[in-house]
């Protein structure tokens, strides 16, 4: 097929060159950055030169950034390293990561609502957050609706009964203002590859002074947080992804927001019965609509023989699809949970890749609802 859009760049963005020349320059270097020799010695200064730029754009210290494999170690190790015995808790939103959400299988959880917009219902959240909490989480962008949650207030709800605050930033970075010493958050959680970087490094900010139990045994790397020598040309690679994004983040807000809002309106105006799910305040580069009469795979997989990459949701949870578990706790109903799409877009996406997918888009939904 000669043309295709790429939108989905919520699961994954390609790589920019300036992430993969970094990384080529590294590649070939030798040496443990753990190693007291001169080899290792030369990879533990590329790898704290890569962690003090990226702390730079974060707002954060370096001595504040612990590398991890991406945003699910990273929010792992925020989950598993702040419960306790006195606290065994995490209360979360109900429309987290599965990174997060997950969580329930070995940990206490308590679910926090959200309002059928998808942004935090902060004062039910407040009446329901106690002193058994030790860690209140709520992702700062989500990440299959778009929504912008209330950080400020999440803050303020953890720390008035004296939990940690945490937030999944990995579809926040790169898109919106992001300063971690200013938010007040305790612990902060990013990856690479959604930014232009690789996948398999991401990084959990810890606030000094901040202290969490490391969930796994090894040397005690990154801060005897995280064992594991950390791959130093991934490093470098997220470093370069991460200050090309922060460079151009302001200029690409914009663009993007834009291509957001052509996509809104134009689905409205050419396919009837399109619900879209993504409101203000919302992130720049996610939208999610619902046709509603299909299903979701359908729409999909027509949409991929038409040139179009998309995603019926989290790609964490992707291969069986099921209705979204984000809508449903936006009060949608099973069916139209299971009938809805993300777009979401990245420094390739074009006006002509959103003319693409108006163009092609309501002959694919009258297909699909005549086979539903």
């Amino acid at each position: 097929m000669s043309r295709r859009s790429y939108l989905d760049h919520a699961a994954s963005s390609p790589t920019l060159p300036e992430a993969v020349a970094a990384m080529t320059r590294a590649l070939g270097m030798p040496g443990n950055p753990s190693s007291l020799h001169t080899a290792g010695r030369t990879a533990r200064r590329v790898l704290e030169e890569a962690r003090e730029s990226l702390a730079a754009d974060l707002g954060a210290a370096s001595g504040e950034v612990v590398f991890a494999s991406g945003g699910t170690e990273a929010n792992n190790l925020a989950l598993l390293g702040a419960v306790n015995a006195e606290r065994p808790q995490v209360a979360s939103s109900a429309i987290e990561h599965p990174s997060v959400a997950a969580a329930g299988g070995r940990l206490e959880v308590l679910a926090l609502p959200v309002r059928p917009t998808g942004h935090l219902d902060v004062e039910a959240a407040a009446a329901l957050v106690g002193p058994r909490a030790a860690l209140v989480s709520v992702m700062w962008v989500n990440n299959e609706t778009g929504a912008v949650q209330p950080i400020p207030d999440v803050v303020s709800l953890a720390h008035a009964v004296g939990a940690l605050s945490h937030s999944d930033a990995v579809q926040a970075f790169g898109h919106l203002p992001l300063h971690f010493g200013n938010s007040g958050l305790d612990l902060l959680s990013v990856s690479a590859h959604k930014l232009g970087g690789p996948v398999g490094i991401g990084a959990l900010v810890v606030r000094r002074g901040v202290l969490l139990a490391p969930p796994g045994f090894g040397g005690g790397q990154e801060a005897r947080l995280r064992s594991g020598t950390v791959p130093v040309a991934l490093a470098v690679g997220f470093a370069a992804a991460s200050r090309v994004a922060i460079e151009r983040r302001a200029q690409e807000a914009v663009r993007l927001a834009e291509l957001r809002d052509r996509l809104m309106s134009g689905a409205q105006a050419a396919v009837p019965d399109v619900v879209i799910n993504t409101v203000e305040p919302c992130g720049p580069a996610i939208v999610n609509l619902t046709f509603a009469g299909t299903r979701a795979d359908d729409v999909l997989l027509l949409l991929d023989a038409a040139g179009v990459d998309a995603s019926t949701g989290s790609a964490c949870t992707a291969g069986v699809h099921q209705p979204s578990e984000v809508l449903l706790a936006m009060g949608r109903t099973e069916a139209a949970a299971a009938s809805s799409l993300r777009f979401s877009f990245g420094p390739d996406t074009t006006a002509e890749a959103i003319d693409h997918l108006l163009a092609v888009l309501p002959g694919i939904v009258g297909r699909a609802r005549k086979a539903h």
